[in-house]
């Protein structure tokens, strides 16, 4: 099986201090990515550490794809504790920065420990250099990366950084790349800003040698000839769909359609986009380069996610105002789709909809945690109390657009995910509305034959995110070309991923969070039954906890009540 090569490195902050070791046995079992940074997560953070302690952990992890040219593996990951959730949690990014991380040579690196000093980290194949940087205290993620240009030559793609949010630890501060690029759900960003780092560089000439198949290149071929709505409208080609299903949260999810949907949809983003964009060595190209020279807005999106976080959730229909708030997220390191829920909760709170000042003045007031923006900076699941609004959230993360309540097999999925209320842990949505062939799709609504097929769909996401290879790859991949890139059964790789998915839960379960927590805040018909043949399909038990014979490696790190 094709795995990730090369050793881990540590980097502890507070000593600073680094060692390297051999993970050889761990990239063979997890071939790379989400599936290393969960095993050794797993293993080396204790079980109830505080997600802004030093005793977590974050972990960057890159796979085996990253040494090759095919299209769909410009992405890689990051794992820790998330401050969102309280979970073992996982993020990956798209952007440059996956080939040059992979030219260090490490296939993990390890931040650990907590800094008197704000510092950024200078990562190459010969070594780690601590670098204080008491001047990019409060600096912007555009502004840490011209001085990373300045200083070290290095563009963004080499750089991971945080901003002002990450600095000031609010729970969805996203760790950014190629500046435009996130870590974005769970709150990763203010795990860094919790050790006291604010950019971490790679740069070397040690890209490790893993033989990649020459019948590949087809997928690469397929990607850049094929004519595909994505190309031109991203992501967001699919909200006349979900509108027209009465499948798009509008209003803090009060509504689910929005009339003002033409404003913001895939068309109206096509016409601000003035370029192509796309990630390291893809030729699909399905990013967004956009601007309006008019209001003086330019940035890369918005994505589905986003244009329904604060746009029709924040009751706002023009695509220009939602470019602004896609801009200063970035700009201020935070996750679109948790500040435009979180603000569309506030709205919500005032009776506020689509007011653009104050939606841009609250996302500067979160980053900062200043007035309001401090509760706001804590998440809808901390704060929907004193605003006085429903808790739209899952283990304390907010929902993705794609709609449970007529989705029905992806409200499964929000519910039983690790990541919480996360589109992509199945992406079981692309078979209910469906954007896949007949051969594949399942019906929006029932759950019937939905649990096993949810068991499969997260396993096999869970391989893409440990290749890495982008999900939007859906309709270039198939069993045949996952057996070609990783030289392994199909069934095999399925088994890896279900095996980082139990690592996950187990992880959590000794976190105290079980079957209680795989709840939504609606109803839906037969859900309770579809649940227990969820549990029974991955053979946990029936209070949603996974049985330590399952768990390889034994009970995990220590923790303070061990």
């Amino acid at each position: 099986m094709k795995h990730a090569k090369g050793p881990l490195l540590t980097i502890d902050v507070g000593e600073r201090e680094t060692r390297t070791e051999k993970i050889d046995d761990v990239l063979a079992s997890f071939v790379g990515g989400r599936g290393v940074g969960t095993k050794l997560a797993h293993d080396r953070v204790p079980f109830d550490a505080d997600p802004f302690g030093p005793d977590n952990r974050l972990f960057f992890t890159t796979g085996p794809m990253q040494v090759s040219n095919v299209s769909f593996t410009g992405r890689m990951n990051a794992t820790g504790v998330s401050p969102l959730t309280g979970g073992l949690l996982s993020s990956n990014a798209g952007g440059f920065m996956s080939r040059n991380f992979a030219d260090t040579g490490f296939s993990a690196v390890e931040i650990t420990g907590e800094s008197d000093d704000l510092l950024a980290l200078h990562v190459t194949d010969e070594g780690v250099e601590f670098e204080e940087v008491p001047d990019l205290e409060g600096a912007t993620v555009p502004e840490t990366c011209e001085y990373v240009e300045e200083t070290r030559g290095l563009e963004s793609e080499h750089v991971a950084c945080i901003g002002p949010a990450g600095e000031n630890r609010v729970r969805f501060a996203s760790v950014m790349t190629t500046e435009e690029r996130a870590f974005g759900r769970g709150g990763l960003g203010a795990v860094l800003g919790a050790k006291n780092v604010k950019a971490v560089t790679f740069e070397g000439d040690s890209r490790p040698e893993i033989e990649i198949p020459a019948g590949a290149m087809d997928i690469h071929r397929e990607a850049a000839t094929e004519d595909h709505i994505m190309k031109s409208q991203g992501t967001v080609a699919v909200m006349d769909l979900a509108n027209e299903m009465d499948g798009l949260p509008s209003y803090y999810f009060s509504e689910q359609s929005f009339e003002g949907a033409d404003g913001i949809n895939g068309s109206a983003v096509a016409e601000k986009k003035y370029k192509k964009g796309t990630c390291s060595q893809c030729a699909f190209a399905c990013k967004l380069p956009t601007r309006d020279e008019e209001a003086g807005v330019e940035t890369e999106g918005p994505e589905f996610e986003t244009a329904m976080a604060f746009g029709s959730n924040a009751g706002i229909d023009e695509i220009v105002d939602v470019m602004r708030s896609n801009e200063l997220c970035d700009g201020y390191g935070l996750d679109t789709i948790s500040a435009g829920n979180t603000v569309s909760a506030y709205l919500a709170s005032e009776d506020a909809f689509g007011d653009e000042e104050l939606i841009l003045d609250l996302v500067e007031r979160i980053a900062h945690r200043e007035g309001v923006g401090d509760l706001l900076a804590e998440g809808i699941d901390r704060a929907h109390d004193e605003l006085g609004v429903e808790n739209w959230t899952v283990k304390g993360m907010d929902f993705a657009a794609h709609e449970g309540r007529i989705l029905h097999g992806q409200g499964l999925s929000y519910a039983v995910a690790n990541r919480g209320a996360d589109h992509m842990y199945a992406t079981f949505y692309s078979v209910e509305y469906p954007l896949v062939g007949k051969d594949e799709a399942m019906p929006p609504t029932g759950f019937e034959g939905k649990p096993e097929r949810l068991v499969e769909r997260e396993n096999l996401m869970a391989v893409n995110d440990s290749g890495v290879v982008c999900k939007f790859s859906r309709d270039f991949m198939s069993p045949e070309r996952y057996e070609l890139l990783f030289d392994a059964d199909f069934e095999d790789l399925l088994e890896v991923g279900g095996r980082v998915v139990e690592l996950e839960r187990h992880f959590n379960n000794r976190r105290g969070i079980a079957r209680d927590a795989d709840r939504l805040p609606y109803d839906l018909p037969g859900f309770e039954d579809a649940l227990e043949e969820y549990y029974a399909a991955r053979g946990w038990n029936e209070d949603g906890t996974v049985p330590d014979s399952y768990v390889p490696g034994g009970s995990g790190a220590a923790s303070a009540d061990d």
